[in-house]
């Protein structure tokens, strides 16, 4: 049941759920470019707050909604909302749900998305929430996999970059594991290995393992990662971080793999793989419009 439902954690979808996003996301291809118009949200408002920096997520989220006919309310600039005067999240949450119906926010902080969801009556759907989770971006991930593989059952998924504090991929970790037959491998500086107590839960229902070394040529999909400067209070251990996806690395990759970011990059993949086939990352990025129009709809009118 999606009406009304609040999207925090992946961890809480079932397979059912994933396959009714991507089935619906299918739907809204050609809604998502314009090229076809479906008012199903007119009436409606989307409140969108995020207090830390987006382009993509934000944009898509506000792009979904106008092309779905509703109307969209919000900040991207914390200092204007009364969080500058002191105000907490929960009653904050309290004013905002009586003007929408429906919240999209991104917060700094791990666990904010839970309080603000349970002080809300309307559907909440969790941004990101600090380096813990950032749902949507798993399901945009999932239906690009889908789109370009045909399938997710049986892949190999090779995670890399910032495993510690990269939301992303603790999203899409814990989606794939609702795949049958999937293979999760893990690449990280060592300082940013993918935490011990999530490795350990997700044991328990895929498989899962880490490699030492670079290694591109067993993956069907290759998801790279920025190494995030913003959540490090150390910048030596920031600067001792750094990887790079050139062509060299990319020509031992399978012909038919992909290679998946969740964007911006920033010196992680360089701009020569770019012209690669296997690069679809831009891709990615144009599906998240699509995702989001439906989980929109989804938890805004249940269809």
């Amino acid at each position: 049941m999606w009406k009304g439902r609040d999207v925090i954690t992946t961890r809480e979808f079932t397979r059912k759920d994933i396959e009714d996003v991507l089935r619906l996301s299918e739907r809204m291809e050609k809604i998502s470019r314009g090229k076809k118009h479906l008012p199903l949200l007119k009436g409606k408002v989307l409140a969108t707050l995020f207090f830390e920096p987006s382009t993509r997520t934000m944009f898509s989220f506000q792009t979904a909604m106008l092309r779905l006919g509703g109307a969209v309310i919000g900040t991207a600039e914390p200092k204007s909302t009364s969080a500058a005067k002191g105000e907490t999240l929960w009653d904050m949450m309290k004013l905002v749900h009586e003007c929408s119906d429906a919240i999209v926010m991104r917060h700094p902080n791990e666990g904010s998305a839970r309080r603000a969801a349970e002080s809300s009556d309307v559907p909440f759907i969790n941004a990101g929430d600090g380096s813990n989770q950032h749902p949507t971006q798993a399901l945009l991930d999932l239906y690009t996999i889908k789109q370009q593989k045909k399938r997710i059952d049986g892949l190999n998924v090779l995670l890399l970059g910032d495993l510690k504090y990269g939301r992303t991929v603790h999203s899409l970790a814990y989606a794939l594991s609702q795949f049958e037959d999937v293979t999760i491998t893990l690449h990280s500086p060592a300082q940013l290995r993918f935490p011990a107590w999530m490795y350990a839960e997700l044991k328990e229902s895929v498989k899962i393992r880490e490699i030492p070394s670079l290694d591109l040529s067993n993956a069907d999909v290759v998801y790279a990662t920025r190494i995030q400067k913003e959540r490090f209070a150390d910048p030596t251990e920031y600067a001792q971080s750094a990887y790079v996806l050139d062509a060299e690395k990319v020509a031992t990759m399978k012909e038919d793999a992909i290679i998946m970011h969740p964007l911006p990059r920033v010196d992680e993949i360089a701009v020569e793989v770019d012209a690669d086939k296997r690069a679809k990352y831009f891709r990615q990025e144009a599906n998240g419009i699509a995702v989001r129009m439906a989980l929109l709809s989804l938890v805004m009118t249940g269809r």
